[in-house]
């Protein structure tokens, strides 16, 4: 290692391997289009020098980086695990590298983020949840980057979108514990824009089906298992007759099911408890998490192909699609 050092450049690599900088060019990037002889003098070139071409450069000429850029609010937590692994795989398999951002529960750092993607002129541009506000909007129509905004629904996208509806979830769960005869229920919820929307939607349904709802405890995002502990306890003190509560994610359920464990109280004899996302732990939990399921796989698989086809010129299959949800029932109950 020599810090100091100018990096090895292209020009360098043909030299070693008694080539032209294009031929190494096409080694790299066509390698099916050199001799075989040529291409190993090429990659032993590359191999002597550690060259790593500049993906910059290469993009500029081509207009195509082949990477795309994924937005999460949190790296922290399993929620979004499974979607952003499908996304990966499947950009992969079409010849794309995924590059991730965090970008908070904060819209002037997400805007900060989207600003400083779109300057490295990426092919396409995922989002985990719809975009709202202004600025980033503005930033991302105006720069022409295929954009899919995922884990959300809106009549007005950017340009694409996979998601489902929060305002349906809310009242399907209400639903749910309706027909299994509870008549108090209510929240523990973080308190970013998606949960709210739910909160709001499983109020409205919950009263206009005649149940008595609380208030929803709101924990800070992104959501933990001591903060489900804090949430369930500040409910109890508000609302103790409280039979059903709805949480805004399976780590706030499990840690809501840890502290009415501790307090005495039977899941479900007691209270029912519902999560939302269907983690991998939700069904190892004492007892199984009911929860709410959204097929993470098929919005990566889906935001993938949609970038992509968008990036190579063509229109994809559908620019607008809901997934939906379905509420997995297990002893939680």
């Amino acid at each position: 290692m020599n810090p100091g050092a100018k990096p090895f450049t292209i020009q360098d690599v043909a030299r070693i391997a008694g080539v032209s900088a294009m031929t190494v060019s096409r080694a790299l990037n066509t390698p099916q289009k050199v001799s075989p002889d040529t291409l190993e003098r090429v990659r032993e070139a590359v191999r002597r020098t550690n060259f790593v071409p500049n993906a910059m450069a290469s993009g500029l000429r081509s207009a195509r980086a082949r990477l795309v850029a994924a937005l999460l609010p949190t790296m922290v937590g399993p929620v979004f695990q499974e979607m952003v692994e499908a996304l990966d795989l499947a950009l992969h398999a079409l010849g794309y590298q995924l590059m991730i951002g965090q970008s908070g529960y904060d819209a002037t750092r997400e805007d900060e983020l989207l600003r400083a993607i779109v300057q490295r002129r990426p092919d396409g541009v995922v989002v985990t949840g719809v975009v709202r506000s202004e600025e980033g909007r503005r930033v991302l129509r105006a720069s022409g980057i295929p954009v899919v905004e995922t884990w959300e629904f809106t009549p007005t996208p950017i340009d694409m979108l996979v998601g489902f509806s929060h305002p349906a979830i809310g009242a399907a769960v209400v639903d749910y514990l309706h027909a299994r005869g509870h008549r108090h229920v209510a929240m523990v919820s973080a308190g970013d824009a998606r949960a709210l929307t739910r909160v709001a939607a499983f109020t409205e349904r919950a009263q206009a089906l005649g149940m008595q709802t609380s208030q929803a405890a709101f924990m800070p995002a992104p959501s933990t298992m001591g903060a489900g502990r804090a949430g369930l306890a500040e409910l109890l003190e508000r609302a103790p007759g409280v039979t059903a509560v709805f949480c805004s994610s399976d780590m706030l359920a499990l840690g809501a099911s840890i502290e009415a464990r501790e307090r005495g109280i039977a899941v479900p004899g007691q209270l029912a408890i519902v999560g939302m996302g269907d983690q991998s732990v939700a069904a190892d939990a004492a007892p199984p998490l009911t929860t709410v399921r959204i097929d993470g796989t098929r919005i990566g698989r889906l935001a993938a192909e949609m970038v992509v086809a968008r990036a190579e010129g063509r229109a994809p299959a559908a620019p607008v699609v809901d997934i939906g949800f379905s509420i997995v029932e297990r002893a939680s109950t």
